[in-house]
């Protein structure tokens, strides 16, 4: 009976996004709903669950380099919120009962934020590469190996003596590079990426560490290289797929009895101030208040290994198995809270903008923003494919050209291949504010993110640009909120290479074996 939680994941799915609100949210409602109607989760979704988080951790490892997570604001701030927050759940958990032991293992697992929702929000707005995303997925591999050590503690095993080796791991990094340049089909390098997720799984697990850490590390291996991006973009449809089986088993897992359902009320009342703390952690360690409220929304959440880990502690008798049912049913509910949070943050933002902003510290910000141009006279924002190939082209014309982009691996690339390249959050009102965009002709927007796009558009306007911005689209409603945005010109690619194709083929001009090399597709 496994195939039934397909039909209702899709339904609850489709009723939360009329809502506004991301699928995963209804894949939670719909597994409480089918454990309400006495459905109990098999083994192939378990696997399939299992298989989801892997992809996903894999992916995230894709993008992440260690120079920027072993950082003074990423140690410091999830170090010492760790500390505070064992330290405020411990008597909270005393006070309902619990044995010393249980309320510090509780304690301590309620401290971490959700690895699955955090990658999952900050891949959708394309901000894995942000500083934000990469202090707020910092924090996580901390917590990550805080509760890997936690599972160890608490399981009666160790890591292997052979988990050692794994330190030698950086040495096969040119030999996977090699293999992946050899897999020259499509098919053979998504069967390549699966293989390193798993694989890496698999090996920490048989050597005693976290599964979810393997496919992390194995991600690592290639992060910085051309291939992750291919890798994640091929990955990303059937990551997407698999997840629903782990947001369904959370929802699966039930409703606690009394006394674990006052522990759940409790954790959800001291979430607020779990935030709280984080944002005022991160501008202690000198991070603007709008890079520490965007990382701090993205944390804000219980994590799946809450439950993992208290799973390992219940079944070794460390706590009481119902605790692991209150900590679905808070894990749920927190991803519920969390979920209209990431979709609203721009806007809440620039609400709290002035408030917040009081409460940075007068020194020289980590991620502080780009504040000039120099002379350049064209702006590409987006130094991918079609980013890079706007900006050579200006550069053949001798043209003054300046590009843009989140990620610090993808400018260390274009830097190294010639092109001059600057970092910027294109959707920090704060940069358009300070940028002084007098001397610009025109901007490219050659990003994925849609709202990403719309929104730049909007501040650049609001902030008296007047020259032209043209934005690279695939999506008709995208092309419109562009127009309606402030957009000089949207470029189309498909549709519009469709319709050249069809002028071509009705001309006469072309002769059989003719081949034509980037024909002028125009604007619409």
């Amino acid at each position: 009976m496994d195939i039934l939680w397909v039909g209702v994941a899709f339904l609850f799915g489709m009723g939360v996004s009329r809502l506004k609100l991301p699928p995963l949210v209804g894949y939670l409602a719909a597994g409480t709903a089918l454990w309400a109607y006495g459905y109990e989760a098999g083994e192939a979704l378990h696997e399939i669950a299992h298989l989801g988080v892997l992809f996903l951790l894999f992916t995230v490892g894709l993008h992440l380099r260690l120079k920027n997570i072993i950082r003074v604001e990423v140690l410091g701030t999830g170090g010492i919120h760790m500390l505070i927050s064992t330290a405020i759940f411990t008597p909270v958990a005393w006070a309902f009962g619990y044995n010393l032991m249980a309320s510090l293992i509780i304690a301590i697992v309620l401290g971490f934020s959700s690895t699955v929702l955090t990658a999952k929000n900050l891949e959708r707005r394309g901000e894995l590469g942000a500083f934000h995303g990469r202090v707020a997925i910092g924090i996580l591999i901390l917590q990550d190996i805080i509760a890997i050590i936690l599972l160890g503690l608490t399981s009666g095993s160790a890591p292997s003596p052979w988990s050692l080796a794994l330190l030698a791991l950086p040495l096969l990094r040119p030999a996977i590079l090699k293999l992946v340049q050899l897999s020259e089909e499509e098919e053979l390098k998504l069967l390549f990426g699966l293989m390193l997720a798993i694989g890496g799984g698999a090996l920490f697990e048989q050597l005693g560490l976290s599964s979810e850490l393997g496919a992390l590390v194995a991600g690592m291996l290639l992060s910085g290289e051309k291939v992750a991006d291919e890798l994640a973009k091929k990955l990303w449809a059937l990551k997407e797929a698999f997840l629903v089986g782990f947001f369904l088993e959370v929802g699966l897992a039930g409703l606690p009895g009394l006394q674990d359902f006052y522990l759940t009320l409790a954790a959800l009342a001291i979430l607020p101030i779990k935030a709280i703390l984080l944002f005022g952690l991160m501008l202690y360690f000198k991070l603007r208040a709008r890079t520490s409220f965007i990382a701090t929304i993205s944390l804000t959440s219980y994590s799946e290994f809450t439950l993992i880990a208290g799973s390992v502690a219940a079944s070794a008798g460390f706590i009481p198995p119902g605790v692991v049912v209150a900590f679905a049913l808070l894990t749920a509910i927190s991803f519920a809270i969390n979920a209209p949070l990431s979709i609203w943050e721009e806007k809440l933002w620039q609400k709290m903008d002035a408030m917040l902003s009081r409460f940075e510290r007068d020194v020289r910000h980590p991620d502080q923003q780009t504040i000039s141009l120099g002379s350049a006279e064209y702006l590409v924002v987006g130094m991918g494919n079609a980013g890079q190939a706007a900006y050579d082209r200006y550069k053949k014309e001798g043209k003054n050209v300046v590009g843009m982009d989140i990620d610090p691996a993808r400018i260390e690339r274009n830097l190294s291949e010639g092109r001059r390249v600057i970092y910027g959050d294109m959707q920090d009102i704060e940069l358009w504010n300070n940028l002084s965009l007098g001397n610009l002709k025109s901007v490219i927007l050659a990003i994925g993110t849609p709202e990403a796009k719309v929104n730049a558009t909007r501040l650049m306007r609001s902030n008296n640009y007047n020259g032209a911005i043209y934005a690279l689209t695939f999506r008709d409603d995208e092309h419109e909120a562009l127009r309606k945005a402030g957009a000089s010109a949207v470029c189309m690619p498909i549709t519009q290479a469709g319709r050249k194709l069809a002028e071509l083929s009705l001309s006469d001009d072309i002769a059989p074996g003719d081949m034509i090399l980037n024909p002028d597709f125009g604007t619409s």
